[in-house]
């Protein structure tokens, strides 16, 4: 049975080898026709867990063996037959039993999935596991200034994994897009089993207060899975968790327009300064009236830019592109990086210089993009004379917003934080910019958004009538090389009449008066905005 004796104590091998000995010793001696101890196994784990359960190798006093010994002896031992028979019961109903859960077993293997049984075997043993085992991430909407990268992907995976547990959700909507955007709402936890390994998402929020006494929302996500597993769940869940969101975020892509949202008093509510809403601009290059070749290059030069990661990263240079679109209000300017936009689909951020105040809030918002964007600040000329801001005021704060500030971004060591963006100014007077922003390596490539030409004319044409071809366009070809108009011009005519006939006559009828008003003028340039240009073209500023 297991037992040796030394010093007046008998050890026990297998404490439940001996437990069972005794269980099948009352088996067999009533099925042979014996008798057993009616309370023989409970007496015995009485004196078992009283004097031996806690030592390192569990032992039965000498007094409680003789009292076991003596209960034996007042057995009543059947014959050899009768045990053998009631031993062969015995092996054939464990044989029995075993076949059956076998059985039991591949049946559920069949039925239930996979992922089931996971979370059930999964969820058996965090019951019964030991709390001090669980690990917990957590993953804040904000590292610094920057969006951390895993909450966003996070986040857009886990928009895949809502179940009808989930009890609360937050469903929003801005005006413009078309969808309905789910997420899970604060305080919900969301299961998913990776490999085997069950793991618990809880998206968490809380309101802080920032300069100025407004308050803001900070969110995190807590991700808790068992220690054991940590290895597994940084080198291969967290991965699988950004790829899989890439792919879903490229199925779903959709163009975004940022603006500062909530930058208030100069600190970023909620560790986020950008509001933003789709981009729903319908410009593109094929719709787009600019010169053929120089739309042709500009194309070009962006597949260029975007192939070219080893390139940049070979050379040493930050990954980004610099354009200046400089021209008369009413060109195009503004199409043209809704079209760039679009053919990329990249992200589009709106910075207004004059909202900010210091180089401090400047970077804030710079390293606050996200990579693959265009940043946009338009009416560069408005803003190059930023050192001079607060000249001839009394006690200027020694800190501002300069152009060494803006320039450093630019081509600085700022530049270097985040891969894949575009800086896109726009101008209505490049000769009143300052020569620094144009070097190259700033602004790497100067695009002239000119007056209409005959060949913009056509696509606007195509764009707003539907004709490719008029026995008009003879005449206003010519008349547009004699006068200088706007894109913007010619669309706001052609809008007037849905007859090519009506709208190309009164095209015609507006650039002669155009040429008149002209000559008038003494060749001093184009008329002053005497005619009618589109809301989102005419942005000139005041000088």
């Amino acid at each position: 049975m297991g037992l040796t004796c030394q010093k007046q104590e008998f050890y026990i091998c297998d404490l439940y080898s001996f437990c069972a000995v005794c269980s099948i010793f009352d088996f067999v001696a009533v099925n042979a026709g014996g008798t057993a101890p009616k309370k023989l196994c409970p007496t015995v784990w009485f004196y078992v867990n009283k004097q031996a359960f806690n030592t390192k190798k569990p032992t039965i006093s000498f007094y409680s063996f003789i009292q076991i010994q003596s209960m034996f002896s007042q057995v009543r031992m059947p014959s050899t037959s009768s045990v053998f028979s009631a031993y062969t019961t015995f092996v054939a109903s464990a044989m029995l039993v075993k076949t059956m859960l076998h059985e039991v077993q591949t049946l559920a293997k069949q039925l239930v999935p996979q992922q089931l049984q996971d979370k059930i075997l999964s969820g058996i043993g965090r019951l019964l596991g030991d709390p001090s085992s669980q690990m917990t991430l957590v993953i804040d909407e904000y590292n610094g200034y920057t969006m951390n990268q895993i909450f966003e992907a996070s986040e857009i995976y886990l928009q895949t994994k809502i179940s009808p547990a989930v009890s609360r959700l937050r469903v929003s909507r801005s005006p413009r897009e078309k969808n309905l955007l789910v997420t899970i709402s604060n305080g919900e936890k969301v299961i998913d089993v990776f490999e085997g390994i069950q793991l618990k998402w809880e998206m968490v929020s809380s309101t802080e207060k920032v300069m100025g006494g407004d308050k803001g929302e900070r969110r995190s996500i807590e991700l808790s899975f068992l220690k054991k597993n940590m290895e597994k769940v940084l080198s291969s869940y967290l991965p699988y968790v950004v790829e899989r969101s890439e792919l879903i975020k490229e199925e779903n892509k959709v163009v975004k327009l940022y603006s500062l949202g909530n930058f208030q008093g100069g600190a970023m509510v909620g560790g986020g300064a950008w509001g933003s809403i789709n981009l729903d601009h319908p410009s593109t290059f094929e719709t787009l009236a600019m010169d053929l070749k120089l739309k042709e290059d500009l194309i070009k030069d962006l597949d260029r830019f975007v192939r070219r990661r080893k390139f940049y990263k070979r050379v040493g240079k930050a990954w980004k592109r610099g354009y200046l679109l400089y021209g008369p209000p009413g060109t195009g300017k503004t199409s043209l990086i809704a079209a760039m936009a679009n053919y990329l689909k990249f992200d589009v951020y709106d910075l207004e210089l004059t909202s900010l105040q210091r180089n401090s809030q400047l970077r804030k918002l710079l390293v606050s993009t996200k990579n693959r964007s265009i940043l946009v600040i338009e009416d560069i000329d408005c803003s190059t004379e930023l050192q001079d801001r607060q000249a001839g005021r009394y006690n200027q704060p020694t800190t501002q917003l300069t152009l060494s500030g803006l320039l450093n971004f630019i081509d600085g060591l700022w530049s270097s934080c985040g891969d894949e963006r575009i800086i896109v100014f726009t101008t209505n007077h490049k000769d009143r910019i300052d020569p620094a922003l144009l070097r190259p390596g700033r602004m790497d490539m100067h695009i002239h958004m000119s007056y209409c030409t005959p060949y913009g004319f056509k696509t606007l044409a195509s764009n707003y009538l539907g004709v490719s071809n008029h026995r008009l366009f003879t005449e206003i070809e010519r008349l547009i090389t004699e006068v200088e108009v706007t894109p913007a011009e010619i669309a706001e005519e052609l809008m007037k009449s849905e007859e090519a006939d009506v709208a190309l006559e009164g095209l015609i009828e507006f650039l002669k008066r155009a040429k008149i008003a002209e000559n008038k003028s003494n060749g001093e340039g184009k008329v002053p905005c005497a005619y009618s240009f589109s809301v989102e073209e005419n942005q000139s500023c005041l000088l």
